[in-house]
């Protein structure tokens, strides 16, 4: 990408990492007097947001003598990962979140580098078994299990 650019996306990831500090600080710590609450998951995401913005500014800045190759703009992956996002988003709660996520990560994958498809059917398949078995059986908390017709 351009230097500009990457100073652009800086900044505004450096202001999305704020308010998702201050959002964070608006949730309710716990309730049982646990140190981990609901609120320290989007609050160390913030940080990290806001500490890998700072560092991509500083690292656009220090980039300014070299010569700026200007790649043109993908825009069929990211429509069709766009895309892919909305019926995940859509479909998620009917055909449950194993089989969503599989098929999410799958098709982002193979938009990403069509020659590897037994890796990305492998990787998918893993990360959204292993996922689901860790916060469900592991840490009992609920996701959108297996539909009704499987």
């Amino acid at each position: 990408m351009t230097i500009k650019f990457d100073r652009i996306a800086s900044v505004a990831f450096l202001v999305v990492g704020i308010l998702f500090i201050v959002g964070s600080r608006h949730l309710s710590s716990t309730s049982y007097g646990s140190v981990v609450g609901p609120d320290i998951f989007p609050f160390i995401l913030g940080i990290l947001l806001v500490l890998l913005s700072i560092r991509l500014f500083f690292e656009s800045a220090a980039s300014i003598g070299e010569g700026e190759k200007k790649e043109p703009l993908q825009y069929k992956p990211f429509l069709i990962i766009a895309a892919a996002t909305l019926v995940y988003i859509l479909t998620l709660e009917i055909v449950g979140y194993v089989i969503t996520t599989f098929l999410f990560l799958f098709i982002c994958f193979q938009t990403m580098e069509r020659s590897k498809w037994i890796t990305s059917l492998i990787i998918s398949a893993a990360f959204s078994g292993v996922v689901y078995f860790i916060f469900v059986e592991v840490l009992k908390g609920t996701l959108p299990g297996w539909p009704i017709w499987f």
